[in-house]
């Protein structure tokens, strides 16, 4: 129990009068540098911002740069300078990205590297070279092999035009390239939510399937005229 001054009534501690005795300047000394503090945030938030703008400029970038190397793949045109300029885009987006780390993982540019992979292993396998690694590329593990699960498409899109042509052999080559793609992706049984490749490996598997069948198909079809010819001439 207290005693008002004022009033000579006793106060309880709990009541609304002793409340109100409470010094009230330790709380505004306590937030005083608030604002300084709000500012500092404010100001990495701005520059993250930035930068996160840039990033995304520059991840688009290098999506139509990747997609203009397949395009000139399949039309047997200049890839090697589309795909040069995708790798060059892709060294000036981590080196926008090297203090903001948590941006370099995010889902566009994760998916922007994602297209650099899939162009950069198509093109190694349409010229016979050897496949770039992660590294090579300044890729994620994750995004390399998710690219490489879609090269999978494109290889079968080779493979039909082979087969447009005639070329049986040659697209058999390609569906053995892509039955290795599928056999290297297959050994990766991870969570999803670690590296989402599962659905990668259905479709690469579902693609597969389809090709050997067309392909099945074709040579059949192929030794039918062989053997048609051959009637021809021995008549």
């Amino acid at each position: 129990m207290g005693t008002d001054a004022s009033s000579g009534v006793r106060s309880r501690p709990g009541s609304s009068l002793a409340k109100s005795s409470i010094p009230v300047a330790p709380f505004i000394a306590s937030v005083k540098n608030l604002q300084d503090i709000i500012g500092e945030i404010e100001a990495r938030l701005d520059e993250k911002d930035e930068v996160r703008e840039l990033a995304i400029k520059s991840s688009r970038a290098l999506a139509r740069l990747c997609s203009a190397t397949i395009h000139a793949l399949h039309k047997s045109e200049d890839s090697d300078t589309p795909l040069r300029e995708a790798r060059e885009e892709a060294m000036k987006l981590r080196s926008v990205l090297e203090e903001h780390p948590d941006l370099y993982h995010s889902g566009f540019v994760e998916n922007a590297l994602q297209e650099l992979c899939e162009a950069a292993v198509v093109h190694a396998i349409a010229h016979g070279r050897s496949l770039p690694s992660p590294s090579d590329l300044g890729a994620t593990d994750a995004s390399y092999l998710l690219g490489l699960g879609d090269a999978v498409g494109e290889l079968r899109r080779f493979a039909l035009e082979e087969l447009r042509r005639g070329n049986v052999k040659a697209a058999a080559e390609d569906l053995k390239t892509m039955e290795d793609i599928f056999d290297a992706l297959v050994r990766f049984d991870y969570p999803s939510g670690f590296v989402a490749v599962k659905r990668k490996q259905d479709v690469a598997r579902s693609l597969i399937e389809k090709t050997r069948g067309e392909i099945v198909v074709a040579t059949r079809g192929k030794a039918l005229e062989d053997k048609l010819d051959r009637l021809e001439r021995g008549s």
